[in-house]
């Protein structure tokens, strides 16, 4: 008995889209962070001063200082940490960072998927994630722009260069 309409479409090669999507996927799931050449992240010890962070985070334009203790991170202190815990608390700048981190920071290992790490981020509303070895020495620190970076760096050009949709239009008029 000869095969159906409905089963001859499902037989044929995929087309040129399919290929690159499937090649991208695979991409994406092989990468690990050390693909990422995660960058060194800026420390201080839980002594520090809050503001002793806040300009570490001005001079090196990061988003998070990681508070170690013998080169294994101990808490981390993030923007987010800045605005809602200090600026909204009316905490002063010359406070230890140790009372306004976020202590115990989930950590990933230069092994670890990059898939993983973004779905860590999502569930865990992280924008930054420190990375230890496998003695937990602190080794980096990665943050969700450079995963979608990386991945963005992976789509086929034409991708990346569509032309914008020319009848696109705000909805209100502050954008959205």
């Amino acid at each position: 008995m000869g095969t159906s309409e409905f089963d001859e479409a499902y037989e044929d090669e995929p087309g040129q889209l399919e290929r690159e999507e499937e090649s991208l996927g695979q991409a994406i799931l092989a990468a690990t962070i050390r693909d990422l050449k995660p960058k060194p992240a800026g420390t201080l010890g839980e002594m520090a001063t809050i503001r002793a962070a806040v300009d570490l985070m001005l001079e090196q334009k990061l988003g998070a200082v990681i508070v170690e203790e013998a080169g294994q991170p101990v808490g981390i202190f993030t923007e987010r940490d800045l605005m809602r815990r200090v600026v909204a608390a009316g905490i002063g700048l010359d406070r230890a960072l140790e009372e306004v981190m976020t202590p115990e920071p989930e950590t990933l290992c230069l092994e670890d998927g990059m898939a993983y790490a973004l779905n860590r981020m999502t569930v865990g509303g992280f924008r930054n994630i420190p990375i230890v070895d496998d003695e937990d020495t602190l080794v980096g620190i990665i943050s969700q722009r450079e995963v979608v970076d990386y991945i963005v760096s992976l789509l086929p050009s034409h991708v990346i260069n569509l032309p914008p949709l020319p009848d696109l239009e705000a909805r209100h008029k502050h954008g959205g």
